[in-house]
């Protein structure tokens, strides 16, 4: 590819965790402004149903889907290189909220939860960062969660997970710091997504998946190290940590 087939070509993303609800969010709104996208999933024909709805209400024609199993990590440097291109901007929102009751006594549920929300995610996004680095320029936005900024009882197995995550993006923008390549953190709290769907969510508190795709998208023009897509939870969070640990371990929180 010459150099002007580069400058004419669409810029291109790429989602790891194409069949979840912000995932199709983020991609659709990727693919209205023009660029070229690809749902990467283990469930290929979910990723497939979401491109094809990306298709239907954006009218573009470049959405593809690739197969991603993110607990396969052996399987992330063959797909980095059998890409058709190293994509503008990766965007990471792999998610498995688990169950912690389950995870307290099987530690193969915990286990996936651990390794769905943190060790994959993170050891894809550095064989890309690598080539990002290499390359000379490129986004990485890593979607964590305020779990992550404070363990509760009540999800601490997935909370601990988004938390290695949540560090392991600030290492990544630490060591890219110096160079084209940024890195951001976004936390999106409550999201009306199919798995907080049976959840109590708290209105004031809680974003459409639309809303957490539009601060994404927004890192293109505006970068920003780390984002609460509600203010309000940077706030909330900001509380939540200040309690000291001998008050905090008596609320249920």
């Amino acid at each position: 590819m010459t150099d002007t087939d580069r400058h004419n070509s669409p810029k291109s993303l790429l989602v790891v965790g194409g069949t979840s609800d912000i995932g199709r969010a983020v991609a659709s709104t990727y693919a209205a402004r023009g660029w070229k996208v690809t749902l990467a999933a283990r469930d290929t024909e979910g990723a497939e149903r979401n491109a094809d709805d990306i298709r239907t209400r954006t009218g573009a024609h470049q959405v593809a889907v690739q197969h991603l199993d993110i607990l396969d990590t052996s399987s992330f440097e063959p797909f980095l290189d059998g890409l058709d291109a190293l994509p503008d901007t990766v965007v990471c929102v792999v998610g498995m909220l688990g169950d912690q009751t389950r995870a307290q006594e099987d530690a193969d549920h915990a286990t996936t939860v651990l390794r769905t929300n943190f060790e994959g995610p993170a050891l894809f996004l550095e064989m890309a960062a690598a080539r990002f680095a290499a390359r000379g320029h490129g986004l990485i936005v890593g979607v964590s969660s305020v779990a992550g900024d404070r363990g509760r009882a009540s999800n601490y197995v997935y909370g601990a997970a988004k938390a290695g995550f949540t560090a392991y993006l600030s290492g990544l923008r630490n060591r890219l710091g110096k160079t084209n390549v940024h890195v951001a953190t976004v936390k999106p709290g409550f999201v009306k997504t199919s798995m907080t769907a049976d959840m109590d969510l708290i209105g004031p508190l809680t974003a459409e998946p639309e809303a957490v795709a539009d601060r994404i998208a927004a890192l293109e023009t505006r970068p920003s190290d780390v984002v609460y897509v509600l203010r309000a939870w940077r706030l909330v969070m900001f509380i939540i940590r200040a309690i000291p640990e001998a008050l905090f371990k008596k609320l249920s929180l």
